[in-house]
């Protein structure tokens, strides 16, 4: 790994109109607030980000006009949840208003709090003594929100429910050792301990599961140094938050709430830049557990709507996945006081080789043309509790666009008698059980397929009936049927019939006289296991369905809807698309659901090797050819072949 630039804006005078807000202007937009509202001294700053400009004002901008800068904030404070528009420009809130019924997402504050208010309370401490426990402080009590599980008269009170696990020392696998059965509902807006649950007599599993390269024993020794090494510097430009890289142009951008985000991807061709995408990100990724057991039933987490992903993200110093020439990206965040804090290295953009990109060996004329593939590689990875997400967004030389996400880090546990066979979990150590679980991921696409007039056709493969049309039995032909609705577009994976949706633009058309387009292609993918009236799929009602579409509207940004927790249900996709508005010639927005599903095997543990789940958006008639002809072929030193198996034996 290359460790070779970072970079960093501090000047708000030179902020593009998409770039993140900068350290500066998130203290400037917490003075104002301060200044200008009587906040509470435990007020709490959910969220300071971006007020992203309409897209008639970033066009506005790229004709020269000046565009407001401004921040959206989320504030909780007495209890209520309160938005806010501050102008970074006049230093004046243009905007605050209560938002009532709903909960914000809770901050990494709260959960540090809430862990060391169930440390001391003193029916937590005798549940633990009952255990043999008499080492507290040793107790990691996680803060998981309650879901739509409040008990009745609670519904109101900003929640949260603590699974437990002890480590003798901080060298331990923190998720090795589960206190079975040991619960605290906390009150996260006074701290109050609610009440302690106490349902089982489990003992404490005794391994440690230890992972650490100094614990686990001998290390192979036979790795010779695989090395990536580019003399020249790599083949991409970062200017600030704009990334140039072959005949792609992108800008990067991070929220609290979703990390990572790209924006305006375009691709130069036939002398112009031709839009593909204008924003594209991670909406919302919700685990659910599989376990109907006491507590265990809440067991369900919305990383990006209930926490925010962002302050999760891991800083790259201190391990970075990526070999080669690297270029990094700082990301400016907050506490929930609102006082910025900077995570170093956030973002990791790099360029890898990925093998053959195409290839013909002409036997008659006696040569062969063959092109290697290079993509160009943005990444994250955040850390929420045991689980590590790696983040990716891929672009390649022939117009595909990829996004996947690598899974790992530490399955999540329950403890069972000794010899119990776990109904709803995997044994993976003794008196161990790692629970049944999916995970969700929905990804946000506003597509721009050359232009905001963009139509959806979903297209699957049949058989044609044994006939006339098709005497030999052998005929099968493509099948597109145009989505022109919200309803019309709820739409499953079928991989069986080699199912796929296409955006095109009907304005512009191709050289065989067709609508230019892109297609979504699905890779992995499974449905919910959760009964269709638990409230657990009530909230989530978007996992229903892998594909949704809607035309574009500002404030439809969360598929959960803007505020998941403790909701009861019903919000973001399935609410909006009641009104099953058209989607011919739209500003289209497309929402993919994709899920990981989880059955744990033994080798997951005591760390879990990357499993990886993503999709393709892949030119479908945007170009008049293979976009990738230009690209040069290999030099000849790039082969080193090795010595033969007879010489190497000589």
């Amino acid at each position: 790994m290359a460790a070779t630039g970072s970079t960093t804006r501090n000047d708000r005078a030179l902020a593009h109109p998409l770039d993140p807000l900068s350290a500066e202007e998130i203290e400037r937009t917490v003075t104002v607030l301060r200044e200008g509202r009587p906040l509470g001294d435990r007020a709490r700053f959910v969220e300071i980000v971006l007020r992203e400009p309409a897209k008639d004002e970033l066009a506005r901008f790229e004709s020269g006009e000046a565009v407001p800068r401004e921040a959206a904030v989320v504030v909780l404070d007495s209890a209520a949840t309160h938005e806010a528009v501050v102008s970074l420009d006049g230093g004046t809130i243009r905007s605050w208003q209560e938002v009532p019924g709903v909960q914000a997402a809770i901050t990494l504050d709260e959960y540090v709090e809430c862990e060391q208010a169930v440390r001391a309370d003193q029916r937590f401490r005798e549940a633990l003594m009952r255990r043999g426990i008499d080492q507290p402080e040793n107790v990691m009590a996680e803060a998981w929100t309650l879901g739509a599980h409040a008990e009745p008269g609670e519904e109101h009170r900003r929640l949260a429910w603590t699974p437990c696990w002890f480590r003798e020392s901080l060298a331990d696998n923190a998720y090795a050792r589960p206190v079975e059965g040991l619960y605290a509902i906390v009150d996260l807006d006074t701290m109050e301990v609610l009440r302690v649950e106490d349902t089982s007599d489990v003992p404490v599993p005794a391994a440690s599961g230890a992972y650490r390269a100094d614990q686990v024993g001998p290390l192979r020794d036979d790795l010779k140094p695989l090395e990536v090494m580019q003399p020249e510097g790599p083949s991409f430009e970062v200017s600030g938050n704009e990334v140039r890289w072959q005949k792609w142009r992108f800008r990067v951008g991070f929220t609290p709430r979703e990390g990572l985000v790209l924006h305006t991807v375009a691709y130069h061709d036939q002398d112009r830049w031709r839009p593909i995408l204008h924003r594209a990100s991670y909406a919302e990724l919700v685990i659910p557990y599989g376990d109907p057991s006491p507590g265990r039933f809440r067991t369900n987490a919305y990383d990006i709507g209930e926490y925010g992903i962002g302050p999760m993200t891991n800083s790259l110093e201190l391990g970075c996945d990526c070999l080669g020439e690297i270029r990094y990206m700082d990301a400016a965040s907050h506490d929930s006081k609102g006082t910025p804090t900077t995570i170093r290295n956030a973002i990791c953009m790099h360029e890898e080789d990925v093998g053959l990109l195409w290839k013909h060996y002409d036997w008659q004329a006696g040569d062969s043309e063959v092109r290697r593939s290079r993509r160009f590689v943005v990444s994250s990875i955040i850390t929420a509790a045991n689980y590590e997400y790696a983040f990716y967004w891929y672009l390649y030389q022939d117009g595909t666009i990829e996004t996947e996400v690598k899974l790992t880090g530490i399955v999540l546990t329950s403890a069972v008698h000794p010899g119990e066979r776990p109904a709803y979990g995997r044994l993976v150590s003794p008196g161990l059980s790692a629970l049944n679980h999916q995970h969700f991921f929905c990804v946000r696409l506003d597509m721009a397929v050359d232009g905001y007039a963009n139509d959806l056709h979903e297209v699957h493969t049949e058989g044609v009936p044994v006939g006339p049309e098709n005497p030999y039995g052998n005929a099968f032909r493509a099948v597109a049927t145009h989505l022109r609705s919200e309803r019309e577009a709820q739409q499953l994976i079928d991989p069986l019939a080699a199912r796929f949706w296409r955006v095109s633009n009907p304005l512009q058309c191709n050289a065989v006289g067709d609508p230019v387009a892109y297609k979504l292609v699905p890779g992995a993918n499974v449905m919910p296991f959760a009964a269709p009236e638990s409230k657990d799929l009530a909230r989530a009602g978007f996992v229903t369905r892998h594909l949704w579409a809607t035309p574009y509207a500002p404030r439809e940004r969360y598929p959960a809807g803007e505020y998941p927790n403790q909701h009861s249900g019903g919000a973001g996709l399935p609410e909006w698309t009641r009104a099953d508005r058209s989607l011919e010639s739209a500003d289209l927005v497309l929402w993919y659901t994709f899920g990981s599903h989880h059955i744990a095997r033994v080798e997951d543990w005591p760390v879990m090797p990357v499993v990886r789940i993503g999709f393709s958006l892949m030119p479908d008639g945007f170009f008049d050819r293979n976009p990738s002809l230009d690209v040069p072929p290999p030099p000849a030193h790039a082969c080193h072949p090795s010595q033969t198996a007879e010489g190497a034996s000589q």
